[in-house]
């Protein structure tokens, strides 16, 4: 039935692309009367049409929901984007976010502020240069706690095959309304011991990417079970920060 349905749908659109054709070709002699009927209707297409354009336009231009398609490097073994950018949240957004409460499956915000002013939310990337189909912003206000910081799971891919001898690499794109520092903090827990590792990401260009070398750790490659990803900000009051895409993959270190 619905095979039918598109084939007769594709008849009626070559007969009336056909009829339109010909009256287009026919518009220098037609009789007037006639002309100014063809001309008021036309002018209802081509509003409606007009109308089909801006919008499929708007939509196609938008990175595809649910997209993974973002730079890395050619050896890398496993590259994941947190759904949090790639894919709507069924809140879309969080107010007065306590210690610990959960944003998405995957990314939880932490902090030790009494009353909290922290607005979460996420909001669909339009922007030609983005490639991640959804943003997060944090919005601070009166904030007089000693941290913030939002963690982002890692998932259990990226644990499969995970040696010492890797690299952990994330790539973030961030705006801020004031400047502030950021740092990224590599947690892998293994058995009873939590191995971290802390880079600070430079936010002058507004992207910045960051390794985190387990050549230097001391994991036990046998007993690992979870990993994590916390984002730190520093003097973050009074401030929006915008996150335009988070992407994580991990590589062979090159042997010395």
């Amino acid at each position: 039935m619905a095979k039918l349905r598109r084939v007769m749908n594709a008849l009626f659109f070559r007969r009336t692309l056909k009829r339109w054709r010909d009256v287009a070709r026919h518009a220098e002699t037609t009789e007037l009367s006639r002309l100014r009927r063809q001309r008021t209707r036309a002018e209802l297409l081509d509003y409606q049409l007009a109308e089909v354009i801006a919008a499929a336009d708007q939509r196609l231009a938008l990175p595809h929901i649910g997209s993974e398609i973002f730079s890395r490097p050619r050896d890398a073994d496993w590259a994941w984007r947190p759904m949090l950018w790639r894919r709507p949240i069924h809140h879309k957004g969080m107010v007065g976010a306590r210690n610990g409460d959960a944003f998405s499956d995957e990314a939880k915000v932490f902090h030790d502020c009494p009353r909290s002013e922290l607005v979460l939310r996420q909001f669909r990337n339009s922007r030609e240069e983005d490639m991640a189909p959804f943003s997060v912003r944090m919005e601070v206000y009166d904030f007089d706690g000693s941290f913030l910081s939002i963690a982002v799971a890692l998932p259990d891919e990226a644990l499969k095959g995970l040696r010492r001898k890797h690299l952990v690499r994330m790539d973030i794109t961030v705006e801020t309304e004031e400047p502030i520092e950021l740092f990224a903090r590599l947690n892998v827990r293994h058995g009873p011991n939590n191995e971290q590792i802390v880079r600070e990401v430079d936010l002058r260009s507004g992207s910045d990417t960051v390794e985190f070398d387990l050549g230097y750790s001391n994991i036990n490659e046998k007993r690992l079970e979870s990993a994590w990803v916390d984002l730190i900000f520093e003097r973050a009051r009074m401030n929006q920060i915008t996150i335009r895409d988070l992407t994580f993959c991990r590589r062979p270190r090159a042997e010395l």
